[in-house]
């Protein structure tokens, strides 16, 4: 599966933005999808994810926050970012993996190109 993530841009403080992860290849329902980021200077980050059957978890910086869905029938999903705060800013990532309800990003065999979020205070 090839996964690109895309919308991101430049946001205020305390706004939303709602990214996207376009899939292509072998069945997207068949893949829990993880959204992940690396802020600058900083290691990549789990964010959240949502299995096959929409269970999701979010990271504890995020949650009540962010909100991901998956359409499985366009082979989308999404992160819905709200009250953003300038720490949220990172290129964020979408990737693909095998439904363990896992956090470990190396549970996703397949990730995209990232969209970066800037959020200005």
């Amino acid at each position: 599966v090839q996964l690109q993530a895309s919308g991101g841009g430049l946001v205020q403080a305390g706004g939303s933005l709602r990214i996207s992860c376009a899939a292509t290849g072998r069945a997207f329902n068949g893949y829990a999808i993880a959204w992940a980021r690396q802020r600058p200077g900083k290691e990549r980050e789990f964010v959240a994810l949502i299995g096959v059957r929409g269970g999701k978890s979010y990271a504890d910086s995020v949650s009540g926050r962010f909100t991901v869905s998956r359409d499985n029938t366009n082979n989308r999903a999404y992160l819905q970012m709200n009250r953003l705060k300038p720490e949220d800013t990172a290129v964020y990532y979408c990737g693909a993996g095998v439904d363990l309800g896992s956090r470990s990003l190396n549970n996703y065999d397949y990730w995209g190109q990232g969209t970066l979020v800037t959020v200005s205070s």
